[in-house]
């Protein structure tokens, strides 16, 4: 006779499982034990065992932009639930869906001066879209379907904390598929806009496209556009990678670490259409020009830039009547060849610095090697700091897929998201580009890749400094303390924990340690000795 009744632990799983589920990240805590035994009674949802839950919750925030499901992290209540907040900021504010779950206290205590008690809805609020505490068993799986819904949606996180109390209660609820939603019919309203759009379009002299991660599934359209325009490409660090290096029309990245002559062309612009991201860098935009920002968020719109018109929708939707709308434009040939000089000037420059000498090694020579030796669909999980301007700045991407931590930017984001990504991806190379400062932070996760059989490779920036803040202080003309690191010898850490080690302080003995590494079947590690290399926009 078949079961009518599932533990309030099951039915997470059992939901979790038709969500599309395969991982839950975590770590072992009293206050989610039932949890825990229900995930060892069953083979569809693995549990990921890590060495803080920090990490757990960047490895699910770094699945969940690499994939684009639901992502989730578990931690018991208490230090657990605190531990995970980090890594939720980088889901929250990179757009990341997450669910974390925590354990809580038993029902009769919470509130109540019990061990490890908190509020967790108050704790969690300034990362969780939706946040609620399950009172009765019977309400589990309609608290699933809405964080779900909510996550997925909005693309956003969400939390649940479950008394420790209720994991074992029994409830004949069943799980469901999340409702299909219709949107309404806007097409009225969108070819209005499209129409504003395209007229503003049309006065451009001097046009150029700024394009983000929103962008990915409109690069061919988008680029046909410029050809249409006489635009420029200009992109985000999210948009890195969206378009080939060899298009004629992108002039790569803007901000810290993009093309440093990019900002002077930019600043020219008349009319700027921004496509799937929703922030600039202060000091590389224009002023004065006019600036249509498309977005499937009303709420994105001229949030951070002060934009002219709005267009919901998008960007694979948007960008396709815009094309049929300047088909019979001119593009300014003056603004065509203005921005080829720039192209071809930054072009010549990446190359030359891709090639300094020396040892320790320069940085820029480091990000070459990589880029000369990772496969053309690798995963590149950037930690934050340093390394991440000069991937930035001279990585010359293909169609390698890069995540990082953008609008939160924590250090130790690295080793946990190359971690994620093999996981959801092990067909795929995966290499984590770190700092030797970020890298110390979750070095014990070492140990997580060793566990699963991960053979992933991390590629360490080891300069002995947290050099970003040492060049901003510099740059500040202030005194610095606190910046110089004390190093261990990270190829005797790596071997200690079951990595193959390598290392490499000459132009002559790098890209050969890279090749081995990325050819080893095991997780390896390289030290790289790299120089001390005031990055050249550092303000």
């Amino acid at each position: 006779m078949e079961k009518t009744e599932r533990t309030v632990a099951e039915l997470i799983l059992d939901q979790l499982h038709i969500f599309g589920v395969k991982r839950i990240y975590g770590v072992v805590g009293d206050a989610i034990i039932g949890l825990i035994d229900a995930l060892a009674s069953q083979d569809k949802i693995k549990f990921i065992a890590v060495k803080h839950e920090s990490t757990a919750a960047f490895m699910a925030s770094a699945e969940a932009k690499l994939t684009g499901g639901l992502g989730v992290c578990t931690a018991t209540m208490g230090p657990g639930v605190t531990n995970l907040l980090n890594g939720l900021g980088d889901a929250y504010s990179d757009k990341a869906p997450v669910l974390a779950i925590t354990g809580q206290a038993p029902r009769n205590k919470i509130g109540t001066d019990f061990q490890q008690y908190v509020d967790q809805q108050e704790l969690v609020k300034p990362f969780a879209a939706y946040s609620a505490n399950l009172a009765s068993q019977d309400a589990i799986i309609e608290l699933l379907q809405k964080a779900a819904q909510t996550s997925l949606g909005q693309r956003t996180v969400t939390h649940l904390s479950i008394p420790k109390d209720l994991f074992e209660k029994l409830a004949a609820v069943k799980p469901r598929q999340l409702p299909t939603v219709i949107e309404g019919d806007s097409t009225t309203f969108k070819q209005e806009s499209l129409e504003q759009a395209a007229a503003i379009m049309k006065t451009a002299k001097r046009p150029m496209i700024l394009a983000g991660a929103g962008s990915a599934a409109a690069s061919k359209a988008i680029e046909e556009l410029a050809d249409l325009w006489g635009a420029g490409i200009l992109t985000s660090l999210g948009g890195k990678g969206v378009f080939s290096d060899s298009s004629p029309n992108l002039l790569q990245g803007i901000g810290e670490g993009g093309n440093p002559y990019a900002s002077e062309v930019f600043k020219e612009a008349d009319v700027v259409l921004l496509a799937g991201v929703t922030w600039w860098p202060d000091g590389y935009v224009p002023k004065d020009a006019r600036i249509i920002q498309i977005d499937n968020n009303p709420d994105k719109i001229g949030k951070s830039i002060p934009t002219e018109l709005g267009v919901i929708g998008e960007a694979g939707e948007v960008i396709p009547p815009l094309k049929e709308s300047l088909k019979s434009f001119t593009p300014n040939t003056d603004w065509l060849t203005r921005r080829h000089e720039i192209k071809e000037k930054w072009a010549e420059q990446n190359e030359r610095e891709g090639n300094t000498p020396g040892s320790p090694i320069y940085p820029s020579r480091i990000v070459r090697a990589i880029e000369r030796t990772v496969a053309a669909d690798a995963i590149l999980t950037l930690d934050t700091g340093d390394v991440t301007v000069w991937m930035n700045r001279n990585f010359r991407q293909n169609n390698q897929t890069v995540l990082f931590s953008g609008y939160w930017r924590t250090m130790g984001f690295g080793l946990p998201a190359a971690i994620a990504a093999k996981l959801a991806s092990p067909e795929r190379q995966v290499v984590a580009v770190v700092g030797d400062g970020g890298l110390e932070m979750v070095l014990a996760d070492l140990l997580t890749a060793t566990r699963y059989n991960l053979n992933i490779t991390v590629v360490v920036f080891n300069n002995e400094a947290l050099q970003m803040e040492r060049d901003k202080i510099k740059a500040a003309g202030e005194k610095e303390i606190g910046v110089d690191l004390t190093n261990p010898d990270f190829v005797k850490i790596a071997e200690a924990c079951g990595w193959r080690g390598f290392s490499a302080d000459t132009d002559a003995a790098l890209e050969s340690a890279l090749a081995e590494a990325l050819n080893t079947a095991s997780p390896a590690l390289v030290d790289v000795r790299t120089a001390q290399a005031f990055f050249p926009e550092t303000e």
